[in-house]
């Protein structure tokens, strides 16, 4: 697998691991079980976006492209400006970046358009 493949893959792995100790925390933390729906939707785009790394890592080892990279780049920022943001909001009621959560969003919005625009352009 080419370096940059593996260390995107590598990073996934991090995040879904992440995914499930926060989950599993959320069940015993009364901060975190405070979190409703906003640590919900953070744990539901956690994972699929860690999952999303994953593939994107395995796909630039297969046939590397500055498509899936700016994808991962993308997903990545997600991960931190959404759901890594809301999870020390409510852990550690660290809350000076608060006003970035929408940028994670739409980061996360055009990560995938970017996946699509990848995928096409690697047909031609």
């Amino acid at each position: 697998m080419r370096n940059a493949g593996r260390w995107l893959v590598a990073v996934g792995a991090v995040f879904a691991g992440l995914w499930v100790a926060v989950s599993a925390a959320a069940a015993h933390l009364p901060a975190l079980q405070q979190g409703g729906a906003s640590l919900n939707a953070a744990l539901a785009l956690q994972a699929v976006h860690a999952l999303g790394l994953l593939v994107l890592g395995i796909l630039h080892a297969l046939k590397p492209s500055r498509w899936w990279l700016s994808s991962a780049a993308l997903m990545l920022a997600g991960l931190l400006l959404f759901c890594l943001n809301i999870q020390a909001r409510l852990l550690w009621g660290w809350d000076a970046a608060r006003a970035l959560v929408p940028a994670g969003g739409s980061a996360f919005m055009l990560a995938w358009l970017v996946l699509a625009l990848g995928a096409v352009q690697q047909r031609r």
